[in-house]
């Protein structure tokens, strides 16, 4: 299958494209990626002299950029590209509207031309927040970020091409995923770090917000059996049932280190914080997936390859990042 991913050089679109080159041998993959701040070449460094990978820098945006991609002749189209960090999003939602957005609808107008499949790979915080029992893909859509927001547009203009056009479209949405990788502004792999560099995390308020963890290796794979098996027009919930407050996660970490709570500083809560996630996974289970790692054997996983690959996050955390961190959290 010739297929196109776009946000490819992403946390979970590089991860993708590395499964399909194991699994799927026959594949070819076209990564069609904007290289924003967290969209970062050196992701895929081990495939980019696999011949059945090629890189095209381009915006989803831009219609010009997308009718070159769709010149390689995709037969189908799985959709990374994004912006996706929920305190970015407060500062700077436009950002967040036009790609999350305008970018899938230019997608969309694509996919329709060329007759092709196109998953759409979306989140879990589309449903909002839940203080018990779980959300199906039946749930209405309540986000609460502008992050969140953007994407329920996306999901609601997939769907409207889906019922209009008879478009060949599936969403996916998932849980908080994390693994190798991950873009160091996320939770746990800036947790991580900065216990490696010696410094002290930044734990939201007492820390009791709950989320499902879900690594990134799974999610690749429910990701993959939709794309192949999926029904036209599915929305497919994708979790681990791996719940824990954030106060849980940080102890897990930490104890991973072999460091102590003296390395936590609580932080004042961020606007509009969605307390708890959670999702009934019924309907991809039916398709024959699972996760293979509970959270415990995947933070293990983590931590190892965060040790091991400080030449990849160490210069990520430096610079820029560095002040962004200080406008967030101060200096802790």
């Amino acid at each position: 299958m010739r297929l196109l991913v776009t946000g490819g050089c992403g946390f979970i679109g590089s991860n993708f494209i590395r499964h399909l080159m194991r699994e799927h041998p026959e594949d070819e993959v076209l990564n069609l990626d904007k290289l924003t701040y967290a969209g970062n070449p050196e992701n895929l460094r081990d495939v980019e002299g696999d011949p059945r990978y090629t890189f095209l820098k381009g915006d989803i945006c831009e219609e010009a950029d997308v009718r070159k991609a769709f010149e390689w002749g995709p037969e189908a189209v799985v959709n990374f590209a994004a912006e996706t960090h929920v305190d970015r999003s407060i500062t700077d939602p436009e950002a967040f509207v036009r790609t999350d957005v305008l970018g899938t609808f230019r997608l969309l107008e694509a996919v329709r031309g060329a007759g092709v499949r196109l998953v759409h790979i979306s989140t879990d915080e589309v449903y909002g927040s839940i203080a018990e029992g779980s959300f199906t893909e039946e749930s209405p859509l309540r986000p609460n970020s502008p992050y969140a927001a953007s994407k329920a547009g996306a999901d609601l203009l997939v769907r409207s091409y889906v019922r209009t056009y008879g478009t060949d479209a599936l969403i996916v949405r998932s849980s908080n995923n994390y693994g190798p990788y991950q873009y160091p502004e996320k939770v746990i792999p800036l947790f991580i770090t900065n216990l490696l560099e010696g410094r002290k995390v930044p734990l939201y308020g007492e820390g009791a917000n709950v989320r499902d963890w879900l690594f990134v290796e799974d999610n690749c794979r429910a990701i993959d059996l939709v794309l192949r098996r999926g029904e036209s027009g599915g929305v497919y919930n994708v979790g681990a049932g791996q719940e824990r407050s954030n106060l849980e996660l940080t102890r897990s970490i930490l104890a991973l280190l072999g460091m102590g709570e003296e390395h936590i500083q609580k932080v004042p809560d961020r606007p509009g914080h969605d307390f708890r996630y959670s999702l009934d996974c019924t309907r991809i289970r039916s398709l024959g997936w699972e996760p293979l790692y509970d959270l415990e054997r995947g933070l293990r996983e983590t931590v190892r390859w965060y040790r091991e690959n400080r030449d990849w996050w160490m210069p990520i955390k430096s610079g820029e990042f560095r002040e962004y961190y200080r406008r967030r959290y101060g200096d802790i």
